[in-house]
């Protein structure tokens, strides 16, 4: 399913000019800071806010047309919606929270399909419970439940970890890897959080202003930016997981090169490997006896210096990694683009599968 969207709309002194277009299943993020328009997007796919101008397409059927007077209100657009509050009926039970969307749906699932759903978001033993005696992780599950059970074509997720402490945000996570995993639909999710969007993003859509500014594979787009929770994204990788080794280390292929990382997968498995900018060290020569597991022969790409911090974009094969290190080393390692280098990676995160 595609979407195609152009959207123009001024809101006070903020105005919105954007055109971007998602044509495959998965999860594609818009993302950027506070005030860049991410949310106001939302709403006018979802059919909440009518923009000044522009055209919106979903799935091959025109939902927003200002130039055909063509405006297809939210509750006809499929397009289901879960915002940073859960927003739950504290009148009604999670199993009846769930159901309100399916009564509502003109697609509606069958028995089977709803039992398949509150499995894959382990609601089992929550279905009689009132909404006010979930944990935070509970209820934003059963928002993405009452969500799909709608039966969307669309999956809109509007900063849904925002409100969230740090616990809750890691216990959340892995269900909507399951998603994304499971259900062939298309998902917009809105974050300013570089990890989250990391972890979760099949492509993004960098936003700034209002605007635009860069939209394509998350890695390519995320490796390098700050995160306003502090650190840079050092590299995004797809490794497949070649075997285990006797000293107990596994090895994962990529076309940069190994990593050996003490874990256990399947031998084939492709999984995605973040790794943070500070965690990438620069050495002129092969190191030898060192702690770290792995080491990487790269090139340069740039070397970027601002303040007393430099950033040292590097090539390993396909993949971009971005060093986050101080200037003066930069400069005592005299580090220019062209060079060949090593990069020692003292750690690696495992965030979930890739695509086969």
């Amino acid at each position: 399913m595609s979407l195609q969207a152009r959207i123009r709309h001024r809101a006070g002194a903020f105005r919105l000019d954007v055109e971007f277009a998602v044509s495959d299943i998965g999860i594609t993020a818009l993302f950027g800071p506070s005030g860049a328009g991410k949310t106001s997007i939302v709403h006018a796919l979802a059919g909440l806010t009518r923009p000044d101008q522009g055209r919106i397409v979903i799935g091959g059927e025109t939902v927003l047309d200002t130039d055909q007077n063509i405006f297809v209100p939210a509750e006809r657009r499929r397009a289901g919606l879960v915002f940073q509050d859960a927003r739950l009926f504290p009148h009604m039970s999670v199993e009846n929270n769930l159901l309100f969307g399916w009564r509502r749906s003109a697609d509606q699932a069958g028995p089977d399909e709803i039992a398949a759903l509150v499995r894959l978001l382990g609601l089992e033993n929550l279905l009689a419970r009132s909404p006010r005696r979930l944990s935070g992780g509970e209820k934003a599950r059963v928002a993405l439940g009452r969500a799909l059970l709608s039966s969307p074509r669309l999956l809109l997720l509007d900063e849904p970890l925002a409100s969230l402490d740090a616990a809750r945000r890691d216990e959340i996570l892995p269900w909507l890897e399951k998603l994304r995993d499971h259900l062939r639909l298309p998902m917009i999710y809105v974050s300013h959080s570089v990890t989250e969007v990391a972890r979760l993003a099949d492509t993004v859509v960098l936003l700034e202003d209002g605007k635009v500014r860069a939209q394509g594979g998350t890695g390519d787009i995320l490796t390098g930016l700050a995160n306003p929770a502090g650190g840079k994204l050092g590299g995004l990788i797809t490794a497949v997981v070649s075997g285990r080794r006797g000293d107990g280390l596994t090895e994962l292929v990529f076309e940069g090169g190994v990593l050996l990382l003490a874990l256990e997968a399947p031998a084939g498995q492709h999984l995605r490997l973040r790794i943070a900018a500070d965690d990438i060290l620069i050495a002129l020569g092969e190191p030898g006896a060192i702690s770290a597991n792995n080491v990487l022969r790269v090139k340069i790409s740039s070397v970027h210096i601002a303040g007393g911090l430099a950033d040292i974009a590097l090539e390993a094969g396909s993949a971009r990694l971005v060093a986050h290190i101080t200037a003066a080393s930069a400069q005592r390692l005299a580090l220019q683009a062209g060079m060949e280098v090593f990069a020692v990676i003292k750690s690696v995160a495992v965030d979930r599968p890739g695509p086969d």
